[in-house]
C-alpha cells in the first residue's frame, strides 16, 4: 500500500468524528504551546539582560564594600567602610584601567519651587557618563573642580526633572532643594530607561561624590567604585589586578578574606541568565507535562478507535492487506494527530506570545531551535504512544476480527 493512500485513509479515519479528534489534539496543542510560550519568555528576558549589560558597557567593573562584621555580628555586604576615595584614586593607576569613579548614595526629598520628589541622591565623580555612555541632554555634568570643592551643583535624570520642572523644561541654573541643602541645576541626563530589573535609571538625580560625603552624609568612605576597563576582551585580568592591589592597600593577610567585592558585568551578567535559564527550564518542565498528557490522551483514543475497527481491520487483511501495512495505518493516524496538534500548539504559542508583548510588555523571543524541538517533540510524541496501539491491530487474528460485533 502507497503512502499516499495510507495518509488518505487516516485524514478519513480522523475526520469521521471531528469533535473526538479534535479534543484529542486538544493536549497537545496545549502542550507545545505552552512551552513555546514559557522558551520565548525566558529568551526574550535573556535579550533584556544582554541588552542591558551592553547598554552599561561590557568593560564596566564595580567594586563594592564588602561585609563588615563586630564582636561576631555580620552587617552584611556594603557595610565596610574601608573603600575609600584614595582606593579609587589608586585604581586608576591600575594597568588596564580607563575610568574610575567612586561612588557615594543616599535619598532624599527634592523641593522646587511649590513641587517636590523623592528620590536616589547618587554622589558620583565625572567620568561615570563615560563609564555608562550616558550624555546629557541639557547643560552639562559637573566639573572636576566642582568635585574637589564639594560644590552643591546637580545633574537631573529626566524623570526627576519632569516631576520637578515639568516635561521638555529647561531648568538649567535653577536652585532647587535636596532635604535642607540648596543646589544648582547644571545638567540634565538624557532618557535612559528602566534597568534590567525594572528599576527607572532616569528617576536620580547625579550631584559630586564628595558633597555626599561631606555635606551630606558627613562620611569618609565611598560605597563602590565603577571602573571601566580599556579594553573589553580584559575586563577579567583588570579585575584582577584592581583586586590585589586593594589587597595589598587594606594590608590584608593572605588566607584572609577581603573588605572588599570585585564584579565584572559578564559574572552579574551570569547570574542574571542562571537564574532565568532555571526558571525558564522549571516552568518548561512544567509545560511539558502537557505534551505527556496529550501523548497518553493519543494512545487512549487510537486504543478505542482499535475496537472500533475491529470488522474493518479483519476485513482488509482477509482482502491481503498485511500486519505492517495495519501498524502503519494507525502509526500515521497517531503522528497525524500530533503533528496537527503541534503546528496549532506552534501557532498558538507564537500568538500567546506577542499577546504578553503587547499586553504586559514583557519581552518575548521565539527561537527557531524551539520550533524545531516542539514540533520535533509533538512527533515523536505520536509515535511513542501511536506504536502500541498500531502494534494491537496488526496482531488481531483476521477470522476472530470479522466475528466482533
Amino acid at each position: 500500500m502507497s503512502f499516499v493512500m495510507i495518509f488518505r485513509i487516516a485524514f478519513k479515519a480522523l475526520s469521521r468524528n471531528k469533535l473526538r479528534t479534535a479534543l484529542t489534539m486538544l493536549g497537545m496543542i496545549i502542550g507545545v504551546g505552552a512551552v513555546i510560550t514559557m522558551v520565548a519568555l525566558g529568551n526574550g528576558a535573556q535579550d533584556a539582560i544582554d541588552s542591558q549589560i551592553q547598554s552599561a558597557g561590557t568593560n564596566m567593573i564595580q567594586v563594592s564594600a564588602g561585609n563588615f562584621a563586630a564582636q561576631g555580628v555580620r552587617q552584611g555586604q556594603g557595610a565596610a567602610s574601608t573603600l575609600v576615595p584614595e582606593d579609587a584614586a589608586a585604581i586608576a593607576e591600575v594597568e588596564g584601567v580607563q575610568y574610575v569613579a567612586p561612588a557615594s548614595n543616599t535619598r532624599g526629598q527634592m523641593i522646587a519651587g511649590n513641587l517636590n520628589w523623592n528620590a536616589q541622591v547618587q554622589g558620583t565623580d565625572v567620568d561615570f557618563p563615560l563609564i555608562r555612555a550616558w550624555p546629557t541632554q541639557m547643560g552639562a555634568f559637573f566639573t572636576p573642580q566642582d568635585v574637589a570643592t564639594a560644590a552643591k551643583v546637580v545633574v537631573l535624570g529626566a524623570t526627576v526633572r519632569d516631576q520637578l520642572f515639568g516635561p521638555d523644561v529647561d531648568p538649567i541654573g535653577q536652585v532647587m532643594r535636596i532635604g535642607s541643602h540648596p543646589f544648582t541645576v547644571v545638567g540634565v541626563m538624557a532618557v535612559k530607561g528602566q534597568s534590567s530589573v525594572g528599576q527607572d535609571q532616569d528617576d536620580t538625580v547625579f550631584v559630586p561624590y564628595s558633597t555626599v560625603m561631606k555635606k551630606m552624609r558627613n562620611i569618609t568612605f565611598v560605597q563602590q567604585i565603577t571602573v571601566s576597563a580599556a579594553s573589553a576582551t580584559d575586563t577579567s585580568g583588570t579585575a584582577d589586578r584592581i583586586a590585589a592591589m586593594l589587597r595589598v592597600r587594606h594590608k590584608i593577610q593572605t588566607g584572609d578574606p577581603d573588605d572588599f567585592m570585585v564584579r565584572t558585568m559578564d559574572e552579574i551578567a551570569a547570574v542574571r541568565k542562571e537564574t532565568t535559564q532555571t526558571m525558564t527550564a522549571l516552568l518548561s518542565g512544567i509545560a511539558g507535562v502537557s505534551l505527556l498528557v496529550g501523548g497518553i490522551g493519543i494512545m487512549n483514543i487510537m486504543l478505542v478507535s482499535v475496537t472500533e475497527r475491529t470488522r474493518e481491520i479483519g476485513l482488509r487483511m482477509a482482502i491481503g492487506a498485511r500486519g505492517r501495512d495495519v501498524l502503519l495505518q494507525f502509526l500515521v493516524e497517531a503522528v497525524v494527530l500530533s503533528l496537527v496538534g503541534g503546528i496549532v500548539g506552534i501557532a498558538l504559542g507564537y500568538g500567546l506570545s506577542q499577546g504578553l508583548t503587547a499586553w504586559r510588555q514583557w519581552p518575548t523571543s521565539i527561537s527557531a531551535d524551539a520550533v524545531v524541538v516542539a514540533f520535533g517533540f509533538a512527533a515523536a510524541t505520536g509515535v511513542f504512544f501511536g506504536f502500541y496501539p498500531a502494534r494491537k491491530a496488526a496482531a488481531l487474528d483476521p477470522i476472530e476480527a470479522l466475528r466482533f460485533e
